[in-house]
């Protein structure tokens, strides 16, 4: 827990981070996903998203790849930390032999691409944090 303390008070200060903490949960075939994005002095961004039937992975895909839209649309932010209850959906993304998931990579993809094209410098950190 301390090394989240510290990670939350390093952006609070730091205009060029951004850090991204997805949870994802399914109950009765509904799958709810939350997503808050706290960006330096900015208001931290809560999202909220509910799909029927849809595999726990493809939700978790949905909201990393709904954290890094947000989070890449700001050309400040050239450090980005996600922090997810699950590093196993964050490994799917560099896997491109999965086809069942291909949507949602490619669209990860395409966003990390623009990124690290800005600025060859950014960065990007996936934390586990169990729910």
């Amino acid at each position: 827990m301390c090394k989240y303390d510290e990670l939350i008070l390093q952006a609070l200060v730091d205009l060029r981070m951004a850090v991204i903490v997805s949870n994802v949960g399914i109950k009765n075939q509904v799958a709810t996903s939350i997503t808050h994005i706290h960006v330096h002095n900015n208001p931290i961004i809560k999202t909220l998203h509910h799909a029927i039937n849809i595999t726990s992975t493809e939700a978790k895909l949905f909201v990393i790849r709904y954290g890094l839209n947000q989070a890449t649309q700001l050309n400040s932010i050239k450090y980005i930390v996600v922090i997810i209850d699950s590093i196993h959906a964050a490994k799917r993304i560099f896997d491109s032999f999965i086809y069942l998931y291909q949507v949602q990579i490619l669209s990860i993809f395409k966003k990390l691409v623009e990124f690290f094209k800005r600025d060859h410098h950014n960065s990007i950190e996936f934390w586990k944090c169990p729910s």
